[in-house]
């Protein structure tokens, strides 16, 4: 089959691999439709390495997909190898055929938005509930594990989740990057009336800014680098959005609220200055949610500001249980995912998706490799 595997810092061929042959107990075997590249995929792509994580060969990346299922391997009695247990529908002894994400029996030629994660079920962090922080985590498309941008992938069938005929296969990809704006919007607890700073207008971003308006709060106030994506929060209901390179954005906060701050700020960008500039926006006793990862895995914070301040600073990792509220919201249209697509190539350009991409040129937003 084919993929696009990363060879090194730039160097994306698209080759022949392996097939990834039929799935096992509890599995299920994708026909990958769509993948999109996330700001994730650019640090690995940029520098074969995100954090402390290095590529020790080439590595497939992708991790927000959508696709078909092919195949199913047998159900599994003892579970499939995540920490969700059914509390409704059928049990895993019932089902001649694995349990989806929603506990239901997963057939071929379903269509699925995948959750990335496979956590092990069994350490203590995902039996006090919180799978995203598994010390046993898999994850697609971080090394050592292969990610979606191939035409078949072999995943555990309790990450597939069913998406209505709806949401299409671009708005599928993009329910990975809402369920993390759910996530963070949960961590961040705001709310009805309360001011909020975003600070960037990505994919995450500016989904966390319609859920925002979503949940109330009023006003929201957006900065990001890239005017297309300024322009972008402002159709999606920002109340008040700038450049954060043409004007200090913390004094533009501060301007617009009467001296007074935020009640929340989230960094949803690149984690460099924009983390400081988010402390200086927030009224005392305010909440800090620091989403972005950073290029230089260094997040840069003045004591002073946090301390005297009395902030609350909480990281997202990930997400967690988001993927059935991620699919209501799209179904619904309370949120529109489509919007946010601006490009989209075959899996024969992916090298030029990436490229693309990680100059940010020609007012990329998402950019989705569809096969």
């Amino acid at each position: 089959m084919l993929a696009a595997r990363l060879h090194g810092p730039g160097e994306i061929r698209v080759e022949e691999v392996p097939h990834p042959g039929p799935p096992g107990p509890g599995e299920a075997l994708l026909r990958v439709k769509a993948v999109g590249i996330c700001g994730s995929d650019l640090h690995t792509y940029r520098h074969a390495a995100i954090g402390d994580i290095r590529l020790e060969g080439p590595a497939i990346l992708g991790h927000e997909f959508a696709g078909v299922v092919e195949q199913v391997g047998p159900g599994e009695e003892n579970g499939t190898g995540t920490s969700r247990a059914p509390s409704r529908g059928w049990s895993r002894s019932q089902s001649p055929f694995p349990l989806d994400g929603n506990f239901q029996p997963l057939q071929p030629g379903t269509r699925v938005a995948v959750d990335p994660a496979q956590p092990c079920g069994g350490c203590e962090l995902c039996e006090r509930g919180h799978p995203n922080l598994c010390l046993n985590l898999r994850f697609c498309g971080l090394w050592p594990d292969q990610g979606a941008m191939c035409e078949w992938i072999r995943v555990p069938a309790a990450t597939c989740f069913p998406v209505p005929p709806e949401i299409d296969d671009a708005a599928a990809v993009m329910l990975e990057p809402l369920g993390v704006a759910v996530h963070t919007l949960d961590l961040a607890k705001v709310r009805v009336g309360q001011s909020v700073a975003l600070l960037g207008a990505g994919p995450i971003g500016l989904s966390i800014l319609q859920l925002l308006r979503l949940a109330g709060a009023d006003p929201i106030f957006v900065t990001d680098k890239l005017p297309w994506r300024v322009d972008l929060a402002e159709q999606l209901g920002a109340t008040e959005a700038w450049r954060c390179d043409a004007a200090d954005p913390a004094t533009a906060v501060s301007q617009a609220t009467g001296g007074r701050g935020v009640d929340v700020a989230i960094e949803a960008a690149w984690c460099d200055a924009s983390v400081d500039q988010a402390a200086d926006m927030l009224v005392h006793g305010g909440r800090l949610v620091v989403v972005g990862i950073p290029e230089d895995d260094r997040l840069t914070l003045r004591h002073s500001v946090a301390r005297r301040k009395g902030l609350t600073i909480t990281m997202v990792r990930r997400m967690k249980h988001a993927y059935p509220r991620a699919i209501r919201l799209a179904e619904s249209e309370a949120v529109d995912l489509g919007v946010l697509v601006s490009h989209r190539f075959p899996l024969q350009r992916a090298a030029e998706a990436f490229a693309m991409n990680a100059e940010y040129l020609e007012g990329v937003v998402k950019a989705v490799v569809e096969l």
